[in-house]
C-alpha cells in the first residue's frame, strides 16, 4: 500500500514508518519538524517537510494513498494546561483538516495515534476501552475530541478507521528511539541520569498503595506498537471506527523502572524521592483483552531489562547529539 505517515520524524512515528517499510509499503513521511528530527525520518520514505493541514492535506489531494497514519500532534501534558489554545487548534483543528482531506479524496484507511490520557484517572484496571472517559487536561481531551470526530466520519463516509490508544511506549528499533528537546518519559530520563546529563532522578509519590509505594505504569516496547498498526491497517474495515488499548497487560513500579536502569548500565544512577505530583493515578495498566482478539495482536517484548537495554543502546548512539537537561 502508499501510506502517509504524519509526524513521522518522530519516535513512534518514525519506527512505525521503519516497520511500514520492511512490510513492503511506500511510505511519506510529512512531519513540520517543530519536535521531531530530520534523522528520524527512516531511510526509505519519502520527507516532505510541512504542517499536516496544509502540505498534509495537499499531499493527500494530490496523490492517490491507500491509508493514512497520523501521529502528529503536541503531547505534552503540563503545556496542554498552561497553553491549552496549543492543543486545541494543534490537535484537533489540523486532524479536522486532514480528515476532510482525506473523506474528499476518498482515502480508504486511517488508523490513529490516541492516549490513555483520555480516561484520566481510572476507576478500575487493568482499564478497558468502554472506562469513563474522563480527561484531566487539554492534552487528553483533544485527543478524545479527534476519537469522537473519526467515530462521526467512519460512520457517514465509510472511512475504516482505528483508534490505537497507548500507554507507556518505549525501547528502540533500527537506529531510532526517543530524542527529544523536551523529554518527560521516564526510562529516559533515567538514563539521561546514567549518561550523566542530570544529577538524579525524581521518584514522585513514594506512599501509593503499591508494593513499593510508587506509581506502577504498562510499558509497552516500540516494536510491538509498530506491530499494532500493521495489523489495524490489514484488518481495517470501511465504516468502521475500532478503538483498541494498547499495553502489555503488566505493570512497573518506579523504583523497579531504576532498578532496571541501574542492572542494564551498570551504574549507581542517583534518586531523590519527592512529594506525588497531582492528578498521578497510583496504577495505569492497560487491558491488552481487545486488542488479542480483535487484531490479534500480542506484545512479544514484554521483559523490562530488554526495553532499557535498547532504549540504552539507542541512547549511547547518539553520542553528543544526545539531548541533555537543561
Amino acid at each position: 500500500m502508499k501510506l502517509l505517515v504524519t509526524g513521522g520524524a518522530g519516535y513512534v512515528g518514525g519506527v512505525c514508518a521503519q516497520v511500514l517499510l520492511e512490510d513492503g509499503h511506500e511510505v511519506v513521511v510529512v512531519d513540520d519538524l517543530s519536535t521531531g528530527n530530520a534523522e528520524g525520518v527512516p531511510a526509505g520514505a519519502k520527507f516532505v517537510e510541512g504542517d499536516i493541514a496544509t502540505v498534509g492535506a495537499e499531499l493527500i489531494a494530490s496523490e492517490s494513498f491507500d491509508g493514512v497514519l497520523h501521529f502528529a500532534a503536541q503531547s505534552l501534558v503540563g503545556e496542554s494546561v498552561q497553553q491549552p489554545q496549543k492543543y486545541w487548534h494543534g490537535n484537533v483543528v489540523k486532524t479536522l483538516t486532514l480528515l476532510e482531506a482525506i473523506r474528499a479524496a476518498g482515502t480508504p484507511r486511517l488508523v490513529f495515534s490516541s492516549t490513555a490520557a483520555v480516561y484520566g484517572e481510572p476507576e478500575q484496571v487493568p482499564i478497558v476501552e468502554t472506562a469513563p472517559k474522563q480527561p484531566t487536561n487539554p492534552y487528553g481531551a483533544s485527543k478524545l475530541s479527534i476519537d469522537y470526530a473519526i467515530t462521526s466520519y467512519a460512520a457517514a463516509y465509510g472511512l475504516g478507521a482505528t483508534s490505537l490508544r497507548y500507554f507507556n511506549v518505549a525501547g528502540a528499533y533500527a537506529g531510532l528511539g526517543e530524542n527529544r528537546m523536551v523529554e518527560t518519559h521516564l526510562i529516559p530520563l533515567v538514563l539521561q541520569t546514567a549518561l550523566g546529563h542530570r544529577r538524579s532522578i525524581s521518584v514522585f509519590g513514594t506512599d501509593y498503595p503499591t508494593p513499593d509505594g510508587t506509581a506502577v505504569r504498562d510499558y509497552i516496547h516500540i516494536r510491538d506498537l509498530a506491530n499494532a498498526h500493521l495489523l489495524a491497517l490489514a484488518q481495517s474495515q470501511p465504516g468502521r471506527h475500532r478503538i483498541v488499548n494498547l499495553g502489555s497487560g503488566t505493570g512497573f513500579s518506579v523504583r523497579e523502572v531504576i532498578s532496571a536502569c541501574r542492572r542494564v548500565t551498570g551504574l549507581p544512577i542517583e534518586s531523590v524521592d519527592e512529594p506525588r505530583r497531582a492528578g498521578d493515578p497510583a496504577v495505569l495498566i492497560a487491558s491488552s483483552e481487545r486488542a488479542v482478539t480483535e487484531l490479534g495482536w500480542r506484545p512479544e517484548h514484554t521483559d523490562l531489562d530488554e526495553i532499557v537495554s535498547d532504549a540504552w543502546d539507542f541512547l549511547r548512539s547518539l553520542g553528543d547529539r544526545a539531548h541533555s537537561a537543561r
